[in-house]
């Protein structure tokens, strides 16, 4: 008996959606929408837009911005069934701000931090460092960007700053049709260089120098944290950058001897005017990683406790690229785990996103094992409290930290 033919779906009214408008394709949480998730849009809207949210059959399920040149045409920054506007917007920012100082209390600790996470925040293309009292902002989106100037006497007087550093990446603001312009004026009044204190440790950001912030906030509490383990201890930072592990190990923890290693030599050169604002003396070594690894190797030098925290490797999913990324880490951690002294600490990092924690753990292992050496593990950690993540949006999780005693 043959099966009777389904009956097609009813036609969708759109003609009473709030406009401008934006229908998906598929059933998501994701606040990144792609061009493959992405429906039908209203054709009154335009680059940069609010619009309303609506699911593959129909229902409102919230709102975001619009941009149809970019590489994530909508991003959904709220969910929900009943209209929502643009005062969302400063609930946000109220919100964000307020985890930050009224509920972490972190001004008790430091005047450097997080104050938005972008999706983790529920403001998807924004994240904004505060620096003693100067805010840096990061723009992915042009929506963000038209809409950030007015923003920012509201963030001011939340977070009690005076000044704002805005960054667009050069070609991403190319993308998404972002005028580097329109900062210009905000860009032109703030200092080139802050002095911020972290756990009572003092740090020189230099916007103008550094990688992408110039300081990362990060690693703040896996900074303290190292300082458990280096009283009278040798103690080698591998990757150093401005200092950050270097001088927490020699002021909060009293190591008895820090080496510091960076490729950067703007870095190492900012590590230096850090060392010296808190009056450490710490051993600086302007060289390649693996190539200092290597020769330490070859010497024979051992150290108590070793700081491994490089740069990104992986910067994208295709299998060559990824693969190249992936045996970069194993190369590295092995040169680095065979510098711990037996019964030493091993503190490992990976910022790539695109690396899975259980993944890294691997490689690490791996390192580990290719010398007949052995992990004990003893925590797994990640990026402080002003990193939040959103639970329709666990792949922001980036950092990850390994801790270990190697025997």
């Amino acid at each position: 008996m043959d099966k009777a033919p389904k009956t097609p779906p009813p036609p969708i009214d759109r003609s009473g959606w709030t406009r401008p408008w934006a229908q998906l394709k598929y059933f998501t949480f994701q606040p990144a929408i792609f061009p493959r998730l992405l429906g039908q849009v209203s054709p009154d809207a335009r680059p940069g837009d609010w619009v309303s949210v609506y699911d593959k059959s129909g229902e409102r399920m919230g709102a975001g911005l619009f941009n149809p040149r970019a590489k994530i045409p909508l991003r959904v920054v709220a969910h929900g069934g009943e209209p929502i506007g643009e005062d969302y917007f400063e609930l946000a920012i109220r919100r964000a701000v307020e985890l930050r100082r009224t509920l972490f209390k972190l001004d008790e600790v430091t005047d450097a931090y997080r104050l938005i996470n972008s999706d983790g925040d529920g403001l998807s293309g924004l994240t904004i460092d505060r620096y003693a009292d100067t805010l840096l902002c990061e723009v992915y989106s042009l929506g963000i960007a038209q809409r950030l100037p007015k923003w920012l006497p509201l963030l001011h007087e939340l977070a009690g700053t005076k000044f704002a550093r805005v960054q667009v990446d050069h070609d991403l603001g190319s993308l998404e049709g972002i005028k580097p312009s329109t900062f210009n004026e905000t860009n032109a009044a703030a200092p080139r260089t802050v002095k911020i204190r972290e756990h009572g440790v003092r740090y020189e950001v230099d916007f103008a120098e550094g990688h992408k912030t110039g300081f990362f906030c990060d690693q703040r509490e896996n900074r303290r944290n190292v300082a458990r383990f280096t009283r009278d201890a040798r103690v080698l930072d591998l990757c150093c950058y401005t200092g950050g592990f270097s001088l927490c190990a020699k002021v909060l923890g009293g190591a008895a001897d820090v080496t510091s290693v960076d490729l950067d030599e703007a870095a190492i050169a900012q590590a230096r005017r850090n060392a010296n604002l808190n009056q450490a003396r710490l051993k600086f070594v302007h060289a390649d990683a693996f190539a200092y690894a290597r020769q330490m190797q070859s010497n024979g030098e051992k150290w108590d406790v070793v700081v491994l925290d490089p740069p990104k490797f992986i910067f994208t999913r295709d299998a060559a690229g990824n693969w190249e990324g992936r045996q970069k880490y194993e190369d590295l951690n092995l040169l680095a785990i065979s510098l711990v002294k037996p019964g030493g600490v091993f503190i490992t990092c990976s910022c790539s996103g695109l690396l899975s924690l259980e993944d890294f753990e691997q490689h690490v292992i791996k390192a580990a094992h290719r010398q007949n050496r052995r992990l004990q593990f003893f925590d797994r950690t990640g990026p402080g409290t002003d990193h939040p993540v959103y639970s329709n949006c666990l792949e922001s999780r980036y950092l990850k930290v390994l801790w270990s005693r190697v025997v």
